[in-house]
């Protein structure tokens, strides 16, 4: 159905338990912003699909900037030595300058290969023949990247498949911290797990603090609920301590105080539009945010009704721009998110 939303994360999994089981399509076209999904069933297809023994052999694997969708197409259609497919990967296909060429391929695969074009946080165009030959003949795998308020759901979900559940505001702390590469995610998650007593089930903000290299008392998280409550001497120590770490971004904390306060705009104007909000009203205005903090929100938006919010968000996007160098200003990040946490306490 046009439009249908993919659960992007079943597909995947699907592909590489079917990859386990022998089962493969004849073309794997695997794209999109977020390289973590692609990269995994590259993997899992190159983990089943060929024997060791018949790696030599059946197993082909090639880089976008070294060669053209002729060789590809040519390596396609060589037939398999000694066993029932060969393996054909294009790793890196968006750097190929004539990648579309290979719809000549994708239109008519043979059954005996395997062909894996992998784009690394590319897209092929839907609009053109590549694309649409892969979805008659293949799978296509379109991963996005995720928005900043569907992180902690992710690591909620990431976290449960690995048998632990994570408190509300350990996952919050991670994200906010981590950012939105899910790779990135999955790292600190596994080098999370190798320190956990054993047979640990749940993961605390200590467990974050201590193992993810995060300061409890020093982070973005912090800053906003600081924020969130007016607390000027605990946003403005914050920051303070934050702009001056070495890890400091400005676009970064921008983006995060952004996602916070667009968040408090939408939350006060569904308050405006009909007094107290059902629990089904609040999870639509505040998307991502666990039901735990629901309570800051409330909070929140007394401190910054929508007037107020809309002067943070204007506020941060001039902050923004200084922070990526506009104006040639000689100002600190410590002195700009200082300045700026400031200016949002004094609205």
């Amino acid at each position: 159905m046009a439009g249908q939303k993919i659960d992007v994360a079943a597909l995947c999994a699907k592909i590489a338990d079917d990859a386990r089981k022998g089962v493969f399509a004849p073309v794997y076209l695997l794209m999109g912003d977020e390289p973590y999904y692609p990269d995994m069933v590259c993997q899992a297809i190159l983990d089943n699909c060929i024997d060791e023994f018949g790696k030599d052999f059946n197993e082909t694997v090639c880089y976008g900037a070294d060669v053209t969708a002729e060789q590809v197409v040519t390596a396609s259609r060589r037939f398999p030595m000694m066993a029932d497919r060969q393996l054909v990967v294009l790793k890196e296909a968006q750097l190929m300058k004539d990648v579309e060429n290979l719809a000549v391929y994708c239109t008519e695969p043979l059954d005996s290969t395997v062909l894996v074009i992998l784009m690394h946080k590319a897209s092929a165009d839907k609009r053109k023949a590549l694309y649409k030959s892969v979805q008659k003949c293949g799978v296509v795998v379109d991963s996005p990247a995720l928005r900043d308020y569907e992180v902690p759901r992710w690591i909620e979900k990431h976290f449960a498949s690995r048998g632990l559940r994570i408190d509300p505001q350990a996952c919050r702390l991670m994200a906010e911290s981590v950012g939105t590469e899910l790779s990135a995610i999955v790292v600190e998650t596994d080098k999370l797990l190798k320190n956990l007593p054993e047979g640990a089930k749940e993961v605390s903000i200590g467990d974050i603090e201590k193992n993810v290299g995060i300061s409890r008392q020093f982070n973005v998280f912090e800053l906003t609920k600081a924020l969130s409550f007016k607390d000027g001497g605990t946003a403005l120590k914050i920051a303070a301590h934050l702009g001056n770490s070495a890890k400091f971004a400005m676009p970064m904390a921008v983006s995060a105080l952004y996602t916070h306060f667009y968040r408090i705009l939408k939350y006060s104007a569904l308050i405006a539009s009909g007094g107290y909000p059902s629990d089904e009203d609040k999870a639509r205005a505040l998307a991502g945010v666990n039901p735990y903090f629901y309570k800051e929100y409330d909070v929140a938006v007394r401190n910054y009704p929508q007037k107020k919010a809309m002067a943070v968000i204007a506020l941060l996007c001039d902050y923004d721009y200084l922070g990526k160098g506009g104006d040639g200003g000689a100002a600190t990040p410590a002195e700009l998110l200082t300045e700026l946490v400031l200016k949002i306490l004094n609205l």
